[in-house]
């Protein structure tokens, strides 16, 4: 090996390199839960793009690719390592696709989105304020663009970008509402790209008081660009803050109902007696409130506000009851008799309306009663009971891959073993996507409220929630089961990612979970009570949200919500982005590589 190809493979094996990547994906993978080191957004991509931006030669591209999977790889293996519950394979072979996104970004960073490759006589970088700018931008649609596709590509997998670091950090995180938690994203990385370059550029001579007053503004551009961010975050808070809304209570009940991946560890009884015990112990209690509120009111004459607890809606997670809801083409619907026992015995203290989760099966009408079709299709649905019996339901649009179907199952038998040994559960068929994207209409009070329904990670969908929205009072309402997971950093996880649909659409959010978070989230994302400011999530006396219990909430529904971008536009502005960033990018360089033969 001569000495040029000895110093080109020891600056390909340089450990400062693969210290730097490493150093990216653990910051990255620190942003969520159960670390929550959120300020890491601000630096966590800069040792990366330093790594990316030194690379040269002919096989820059693979370079760039290879260290961009080796930190996208770290990044996502510990932050969704709570998959191995469940499946040792799922929680190699989910990272290590998902690392490709990184690898991609790692492959144009070090090639067309690459600032440092044009290089001066004296074999420094060449380019100023604007030079540093443009790449800035470039870089960061690119990026942000990448985390979209992840989120699409092969029905998508979408959690936890870089923007999800401000779910707890509220006066930035309301920016989300213009190009959704991806253009979050996108801030972050076009101020990493300014500060790192800027940096190169003074540590690279820059020191001259000419230079400095001239070529250094790029860096307060960044600085203004985030300023303007939080600025809009508290302007939006405020204006939030100040609508016209109606009081919505609802009285949330989570079991936390032991599991074994994808096997409940109860039976029937055990499930239904829990969810009689603890709703009717609630509202029993709820009802002795407002019994005792009104002897004092009439004790006073009727005067002042009775401040009545009683919940305009009960909800349950998802598939709460074991009884299936059989559903006719023509509407007719019927559902096991211990369905109807617990809904009878549940309802006793007063009227609700309960919203749950259940599977509903394909049925037929014979003889006027209503018949399983063996074989016919099956939906985990969302279903909302009126205290007159009425019922809507509403079918899951987006099903989980290997969880709720198994592509090419019929064809490839081998992948149902799989999932069988993986999850150590049967697997008794796929369900049916649902079709309709009609919010469901809840009456409250003598007035209809939009439900927006998600079931499961379905509010972890932006693109999706987002085609339920309509003008007048809306609410998304969610319901999930995280329990195939156990007490890992899952629930939290999915929590974090889910309260950004709020924000993006300006509805706020109800979620119910059997383990995970139980919640209410207002239109600016939080979760604090309207009047005391009190954080509505269901946790224990330790702070856990692992634990069995109920929860009373009240939300303000505006009655006309604030206007979105993102509930307007969608994801087009950002995919826009996206693509002219990279084809100026690819133009850029296609023109500096013609300049250079010439």
């Amino acid at each position: 090996m001569n000495r040029q190809a000895t110093k080109h493979v020891s600056r390909w094996i340089s450990p400062a390199r693969w210290l730097a990547v490493l150093a990216s994906g653990l910051m990255a993978a620190a942003l969520v839960p159960p670390f929550n080191l959120g300020a890491l957004v601000w630096v966590c991509v800069m040792p990366m793009l330093a790594v990316m931006w030194s690379l040269g030669g002919r096989r820059a591209a693979w370079k760039g690719f290879a260290f961009g999977w080796v930190a996208g790889a770290v990044c996502f293996g510990i932050q969704i390592s709570w998959l191995g519950t469940v499946s040792w394979l799922a929680a190699f072979v989910l990272p290590a696709y998902l690392a490709v996104f990184w690898g991609l970004f790692g492959m144009f960073a070090a090639t067309a989105g690459n600032p440092w490759r044009r290089r001066g006589d004296d074999g420094r970088p060449v380019g100023g304020a604007l030079v540093s700018l443009r790449f800035a931008f470039q870089l960061a649609v690119v990026w942000a663009g990448l985390e979209w596709l992840r989120g699409w590509l092969f029905t998508g997998f979408g959690w936890n970008g870089l923007g999800v670091a401000f779910h707890e950090t509220l006066v930035i995180a309301q920016a989300a509402d213009l190009l959704g938690v991806a253009g979050l994203s996108l801030l972050v990385v076009f101020f990493q790209a300014v500060l790192l370059h800027a940096g190169r550029r003074l540590l690279a001579g820059g020191r001259r008081p000419a230079r400095w007053n001239w070529g250094r503004w790029d860096f307060a551009v960044a600085v203004l660009l985030v300023g303007s961010a939080m600025c809009y975050g508290l302007v939006r808070v405020a204006l939030e803050a100040g609508r016209e809304a109606q009081r919505l209570r609802v009285l949330l009940v989570q079991i936390n109902i032991p599991q074994d991946a994808a096997r409940v560890l109860w039976d029937a009884h055990e499930v239904h007696m829990a969810y009689e015990e603890e709703t009717i112990g609630a509202l029993e209690a709820i009802a002795a409130h407002d019994h005792l509120v009104m002897e004092r009111a009439i004790e006073n004459g009727g005067a002042g506000a009775l401040g009545l607890k009683w919940p305009d809606w009960v909800m349950w997670p998802e598939t709460a009851l074991t009884g299936r809801i059989l559903s006719a083409p023509d509407g007719n619907w019927g559902t096991w008799q211990q369905n109807l026992d617990t809904i009878e015995l549940v309802r006793q203290p007063g009227p609700f309306h309960l919203i749950y989760g259940v599977n509903e099966l394909e049925a037929e009408a014979r003889d006027g009663e209503l018949f399983w079709i063996e074989g016919g299709r099956a939906w985990n649905s969302l279903a909302v009971m009126s205290p007159t019996d009425e019922l809507q339901t509403f079918r899951k649009r987006h099903l989980v891959i290997f969880g709720e179907y198994i592509p090419f199952v019929e064809r490839i038998p081998m992948l149902k073993r799989i999932y069988e040994q993986q999850s150590g559960a049967s697997y008794g068929g796929a369900f049916t996507p649902g079709e309709s994207l009609d919010p469901l209409e809840i009456v409250t009070n003598g007035r209809p409220i939009g439900a927006i329904p998600t079931v499961c990670f379905e509010d972890s969908v932006p693109r999706l929630v987002r085609k339920f929205v309509r003008p007048g009072p809306q609410v998304i309402v969610n319901v999930t089961n995280d329990g195939w997971f156990n007490e890992s950093a899952a629930a939290a996880q999915h929590f974090a990612n889910a309260r950004f649909r709020a924000i993006e659409l300006r509805r706020p959010m109800l979620r119910c979970a059997n383990t995970g978070v139980s919640a209410a989230i207002d239109t600016r994302g939080s979760t604090a009570h309207p009047d005391t400011g009190t954080a509505q999530v269901l946790v224990d006396d330790a702070g856990s949200h692992f634990t069995r219990g109920s929860l009373l909430v009240e939300l303000d529904v505006p009655a006309e919500p604030g206007f979105s971008l993102y509930a307007a536009a969608g994801d087009a502005p950002l995919i826009v982005l996206a693509m002219a960033g990279w084809l100026w990018a690819w133009m850029g360089a296609r023109q500096g590589v013609l300049s250079d033969k010439s």
